[in-house]
């Protein structure tokens, strides 16, 4: 029996390779198929299942293209009503893998269909659990998810509570716990930066596992304190409910090298959102007056999907060369397939071409100290989440969340200044970029962001009333 977990940063997700025996199961895949098919390749092996834990909303799963590829058989648990064929599985059905099986436990909490799936090993002990988004490493799953329900997110917590005690906290304590996402992922609220634990330990570390915890305090504990989730995760839910285009298609599209004046008339042709996928240092050196930056090497596809509210919205790309088929993939991770094309040559051959080339202002930590001990009245915006603002914050500071920047653009005034940070330079700089692209043209990004600042004599505070107006 051979277990890997397939780790993704950028989304804080979990897919697992389960084999025995030459077959293959596949739990929670991204949206690519090529590392799934290439490493049962590699191992002589057979993708015999994808097993799905649930219909996930932070990103749109690879099941429906590695079934076609594979002839595998698509795995839901009880409840679950897709619209393509699967295999809709019993409360506590077994499923053969070679040499192994493994018990399809429904687990419903964090959605409806949640369920956990328990491996079983070859002398038909339990060996480990594949959790989803049910139980977490220090946290389990969000309860304000689900689609589609008459359910309130105080009935779906006490789901949740039964779950975990009816069908998990029963197991031996040296079951191990493969979670679907850590530390990063929207989807919980207190999750560890480790990916796996025994199930033992959790019993003792995490809060929501507590032996002597009442289910009243458990929905209490589980609600409270959430914030609103991303605005395309119910929109992810639905692709991996209802099924898309094959991701192929995307990047055939999407990877069409476009000459500056071609990418110009195709921008104003399909109304298109140009995003500049470069570091922010390079971006701030010379950018597209129009583009906003959304760097690749952070928290891209997350980003994009906070931000970008039409998942049909064309987008046109720059990107450092050699990645633009990796672009493609990650806006395609979080339903985001209409991408139409890339500037071949990037800003470098749009300059040649005699087109027009914006800088961001910047200013570094030191600097901005020295302006602001001097003059308390300079517009600053902390960009940072509400709970990272409410932790500590300069003193005079704004909390304007870059999470909400669509829903908050009408508190700030195009004819004022603003100073913008956040924690380290790349939301401010994403933020700079979509306030330059809306006409705010007085922008100023706080290099190295509050870590920076914080090195600095400027007075901290905790928590005050936000402004509403600025």
């Amino acid at each position: 029996m051979k277990i890997e977990q397939i780790y993704t940063g950028c989304l804080a997700e979990a897919a697992y390779y389960i084999e025995s025996n030459g077959e293959v199961a596949i739990i929670d895949p991204l949206r690519e198929t090529k590392p799934y098919i290439e490493m049962a390749q590699r191992n002589k092996a057979k993708i015999k299942y994808v097993l799905e834990t649930h219909f996930h909303a932070d990103f749109v799963s690879g099941h429906l293209d590695l079934a076609r590829k594979t002839g595998a058989t698509i795995v839901y648990g009880p409840t679950a009503q897709p619209n393509f064929d699967a295999h809709i599985a019993k409360d506590g059905e077994i499923v053969k893998l070679g040499n192994v099986f493994i018990k399809v436990l429904h687990t419903p909490g964090h959605t409806m269909e949640s369920f956990t799936y328990l491996l079983l090993d070859e002398g038909n002990k339990p060996y480990a659990i594949f959790s989803g988004d049910t139980l977490f490493i220090g946290d389990v799953g969000r309860p304000d998810l689900a689609v589609k329900t008459d359910l309130s997110r105080e009935d779906l917590a006490g789901l949740l509570f039964d779950s975990l005690r009816d069908k998990i906290m029963t197991l031996p304590d040296e079951v191990i716990v493969y979670p679907g996402h850590g530390a990063g992922s929207a989807c919980g609220k207190n999750m560890s930066n480790e990916t796996t634990d025994t199930l033992g330990h959790q019993k003792l570390v995490n809060y929501a596992l507590r032996a002597d915890m009442t289910k009243a305090e458990f929905v209490k504990a589980v609600t409270e304190g959430l914030v609103e989730p991303p605005q395309y995760f119910p929109k992810n839910a639905v692709m991996n409910k209802m099924g898309y285009e094959s991701i192929d298609l995307a990047i055939r599209q999407g990877t069409h090298p476009l000459e500056p004046h071609s990418f110009q008339a195709v921008w104003e042709a399909e109304e298109a959102l140009v995003i500049d996928t470069r570091s922010k240092e390079v971006f701030a050196a010379g950018f597209i007056p129009g583009s906003i930056f959304i760097g690749l090497d952070d928290n891209f596809a997350p980003w994009v999907g906070a931000l970008v509210v039409d998942l049909k919205q064309p987008i046109l790309f720059l990107a450092d060369k050699g990645r633009e088929e990796e672009v493609v993939i990650r806006l395609s991770r979080v339903g985001y397939d209409n991408a139409i094309g890339f500037l071949d040559g990037g800003v470098e051959a749009w300059r040649a071409a005699g087109l027009d080339v914006n800088t961001m202002m910047e200013i570094d930590a030191a600097g901005f100290a020295e302006l602001y001990s001097k003059d308390a009245s300079i517009n600053l915006l902390d960009v940072r989440r509400q709970s990272e603002y409410e932790s500590q914050h300069l003193v005079g500071a704004i909390n304007f969340p870059l999470d909400f920047i669509n829903k908050n653009m009408s508190m700030i005034q195009r004819e004022k200044k603003y100073y913008l940070h956040c924690a380290g330079g790349y939301r401010s700089m994403i933020a700079a970029s979509i306030l330059r692209s809306r006409g705010f043209n007085d922008i100023v990004n706080i290099r190295g962001g509050f870590k920076a600042l914080s090195a600095t004599n400027l007075e901290k505070t905790s928590y005050v009333a936000p402004v509403t107006m600025l």
